[in-house]
């Protein structure tokens, strides 16, 4: 059955590594695009080997390389060059997130590429960008949350910087490429050909962070008096049984969070408008402790019935573990069950966009390194190539 998604009939592929695009690929596949992955034979992408893996087959891979086609080829040698380059003549978009330069010295770069495909979208993925003293840096998530200040906003009345503990400067990356990517295809129906995209994760996280966690950096005049994030601070309340949050933005969001823990200050005419709250910071300190005490003598069940009573925006927290079987994610289909032919039982989040005419879907299962070779060589008219491009290590699988 041919896949409706919106991104159906476009040709992807991925000369990528780790997160950030194979997550861009999973998610195009979901949404009907082809992706053919070249791997390097014998390893092939790192990630399939991190994190917690059933029969070698690790998690993070086969959630961002679902619904791919692999080719285990060595584009270190010409005869892998050619081949990439054939797939790349093809293409819709190419990706890559080789440290820059790279590419060009293997001889899969922009100009190369479009040299034989004139209206491709080629994505270049850094970590540092592709100028600068720190171009040439290794850029892995960690990384790029120091650099761009990820790891310093989290940090806690010590001063100490937090890290995230997940790889959010890849996703992010992913993210806004996905969006860049779309936005030349774009381009491209309405008669403007392809382009070179150049995404690197330093801009999408300092992008992300300066959003809303960085207002002293953008008033430039500001009087400092406020943190720059105006999350800053946020604490999760503990009740009898569990943990959750209350985000109180308007006036009635506060007086109603008040009114539900028993604290008051929810009829203090110096507490009435977000205006005077900033005003009587100490005031609305101690506020805040009644109502974390107010919290401790709940149960969870009886919070969130005073929170909905209230009407105001709140949130029990709930484990990764614990959400698929929440009712309310289950009433959303949140989550797909999957038996996957090499690591059996998986549970994955849906397609996250839902679209009413052009469905999309999760891709389906992972491949195996080389998986698709033979394939891929029949496609492009080298089948009767295979046995000598094995014999000589050029490909795998």
């Amino acid at each position: 059955m041919a896949h409706t998604g919106p991104l159906s009939g476009i040709r992807i592929l991925e000369l990528s590594i780790a997160l950030t695009g194979p997550y861009i690929g999973a998610l195009f596949a979901d949404q009907g695009a082809d992706v053919v992955k070249v791997e390097r034979p014998g390893i092939g992408d790192i990630m399939r080997w991190i994190g917690p893996s059933v029969n070698g087959l690790s998690a993070v891979f086969r959630v961002c390389n679902r619904g791919k086609q692999s080719i285990a080829v060595d584009v270190r040698t010409a005869a892998g060059r050619q081949i990439a380059l054939e797939l790349a003549a093809q293409a819709d978009v190419v990706i890559q997130n080789f440290r820059p330069g790279v590419a060009q010295r293997l001889g899969l770069g922009y100009s190369d590429v479009v040299a034989i495909n004139p209206d491709v979208v080629y994505l270049s993925l850094t970590g540092f960008g592709e100028v600068g003293p720190y171009r040439d840096r290794s850029a892995y998530d960690t990384v790029i949350q120091a650099y761009g200040g990820l790891a310093s906003s989290q940090a806690g009345k010590s001063g100490e910087p937090i890290f995230l503990q997940q790889v959010v400067a890849d996703k992010v990356t992913a993210l806004y490429a996905s969006q860049a990517v779309t936005a030349a295809l774009l381009a491209r129906a309405n008669g403007r050909g392809g382009q070179h995209v150049h995404v690197s994760m330093v801009d999408a996280v300092v992008s992300f962070l300066w959003a809303d966690a960085a207002g002293n950096e953008v008033l430039l005049d500001s009087d400092g008096s406020q943190p720059s994030s105006f999350t800053q601070g946020f604490r999760p309340f503990r009740f009898i049984d569990g943990w959750g949050v209350v985000t109180p933005i308007s006036d009635s969001d506060f007086t109603g969070m008040c009114r539900a823990l028993d604290a008051p200050g929810s009829d203090d005419p110096r507490l009435a408008t977000a205006d005077l709250r900033n005003q009587h910071r100490p005031l609305m300190g101690e506020v805040m402790q009644a109502c974390y005490a107010g919290a401790e003598k709940l149960t969870v069940d009886e919070a969130t019935a005073r929170f909905e009573a209230e009407d105001v925006p709140f949130a029990m927290i709930v484990p990764p573990g614990e959400l698929p079987n929440d009712p309310h994610a289950i009433e959303m289909g949140l989550f797909v069950d999957a038996e996957d032919a090499v690591v059996g039982r998986t549970r994955i989040p849906r397609h996250p966009a839902l679209f009413d005419g052009t469905p999309a879907q999760l891709a389906g299962p992972a491949p195996a390194l080389g998986e698709h070779t033979a394939d891929v060589l029949n496609q492009l008219g080298r089948s009767d190539q295979e046995s000598a491009l094995r014999a000589a290590g050029i490909i795998a699988g």
